[in-house]
């Protein structure tokens, strides 16, 4: 796969930057000038062999950007692969990594031998990028984000299921935080990601379950664009429960991207990476819960780095979904901003001229309507934090047969999901902010 193997995820070797787990890509030197700023196309066949390159364990953007250098072109490096001794001359490439005065880390036989073989698959790689119906995407190429262009490690390619214009937003915001996300949580990055959608911004998040999956559909419901960078290939996305989300984004006008081939596999080196190109391609990240070590805070610590907006959402100091994002905010205090709420956040982010009042979208209050009083009320409730049968009858009065007819109805409509007991508003609903909800649902429950 690109640049994670057991010589570390650049490719090079498990050299570790700043204090950084060595699971991160070191820096690279940036890409020359003619090849990120002219930005005029690339040829079919240069388009194919970096796709063949992408494809080599343990060739990460530190090697392929060395190989590059000296050998100018992807075809030539492929040529180069299969003429006699050509493994060895690949080898003896430096990568420009000092390894001790005046001695250069040299890309090494192991990758090399990778090379020659890719270039005997090429034919299979290619044709296996063209069946999933991948549109590659490189830095030579107009479409390219001009965001993640910027940055000091731009990947050299991006895999793309869907529109490519969703990376080039005119304002574009990460989201992002846990895997095990607290209702409140799901429920905050799903009113942000409706607030963002009114705002005109793209949203862009990892597709994981937890606030990432929050994020995405809220943008869907809404009517929104969304870019999911995935941590794995196509052909092997993770996690598969999101699956059906990926085509969604995708129908919506979003996509689904990512550095990596597509039947890579998801490792613990290729999270990290992801999250450079989560907050690479945004204008700001937004981590709204994280405990201790989140990979959310990776993606925060990246968008630092590269020079990008980072906002935290508190949370209680007892919370061990918010541990981490206090701690980031003491250790990175003046850079990290904290977010306030909603109206404020989007104030901060420049775009205030275009806030619409948050609250239950006019589809989802529409079907609410259709629905009945019954599913009004318990849809409100819902909203309203109430989480398990016991407390919907406690706060409706209701016999429990009634509640539970209610929540059947509202997940027939995709507007509620039940977990182990517990019940959560979905799609429109869970974007809704809950005292607009409750002001609304009294005049129509």
């Amino acid at each position: 796969m690109l640049g994670v193997s057991s010589s570390g995820p650049t490719g090079v070797g498990p050299d570790r930057l700043d204090g950084r787990s060595s699971d991160l890509p070191v820096r690279p030197d940036p890409i020359e000038p003619g090849r990120r700023g002219h930005r005029a196309g690339m040829s079919g066949d240069e388009r194919a062999a970096w796709s063949v390159l992408a494809a080599v364990d343990g060739l990460g953007p530190v090697g392929f950007a060395a190989l590059l250098r000296r050998f100018g072109s992807g075809t030539t490096i492929l040529a180069e692969a299969a003429a006699a001794d050509g493994a060895a001359r690949l080898a003896a490439t430096a990568t420009n990594e000092p390894i001790a005065d005046g001695v250069t880390r040299l890309l090494g036989p192991v990758v090399a031998r990778a090379i020659a073989d890719a270039a005997q698959a090429a034919a299979v790689t290619l044709g296996r990028i063209e069946a999933l119906g991948l549109q590659v995407v490189t830095t030579a190429d107009p479409a390219y984000p001009r965001r993640l262009a910027s940055i000091d490690m731009p990947p050299h390619l991006l895999f793309v299921l869907g529109d490519p214009s969703a990376l080039e937003a005119r304002a574009s915001v990460a989201v992002v935080g846990t895997r095990r996300a607290t209702d409140a949580g799901r429920a905050f990055a799903a009113r942000l990601a409706a607030s963002l959608v009114s705002v005109g911004a793209t949203v862009v998040s990892g597709l994981a379950t937890g606030i990432d999956g929050a994020a995405h559909s809220a943008t869907v419901h809404a009517g929104g664009t969304t870019v999911a960078v995935i941590g794995s290939g196509h052909a092997a996305l993770f996690p598969r429960i999101h699956k059906g989300l990926a085509a969604r984004i995708v129908a919506a006008g979003g996509a689904v991207v990512s550095e990596l081939p597509p039947d890579v596999g998801p490792t613990r080196g290729t999270f990290p990476r992801r999250n450079r190109i989560i907050s690479g391609l945004s204008d700001a990240t937004v981590v709204v819960e994280a405990p201790a070590r989140s990979g959310a805070l990776i993606t925060a610590s990246w968008a630092l780095e590269q020079g990008r907006e980072c906002f935290i959402v508190p949370g209680s100091v007892t919370a061990i979904a918010s541990a981490g994002c206090l701690a980031f905010l003491r250790e990175f205090a003046g850079s990290a901003r904290i977010v306030a709420g909603i109206p404020q956040l989007i104030d901060d982010l420049g775009l205030a001229d275009h806030l619409a009042e948050p609250g239950v979208s006019s589809d989802a209050a529409a079907v609410l309507v259709e629905l009945g009083a019954a599913g009004a009320r318990i849809g409100r409730e819902l909203v309203l934090g109430r989480a398990t049968v016991d407390e919907l009858v406690a706060a409706t009065g209701w016999p429990v047969a009634s509640v539970l007819a209610a929540l059947t109805v509202l997940e027939q409509h995709g507007l509620a999901v039940g977990v182990h007991g517990r019940f959560r508003p979905a799609g429109g609903l869970a974007a809704a902010d809950p005292a607009t909800v409750q002001s609304w649902s009294s005049a129509h429950a």
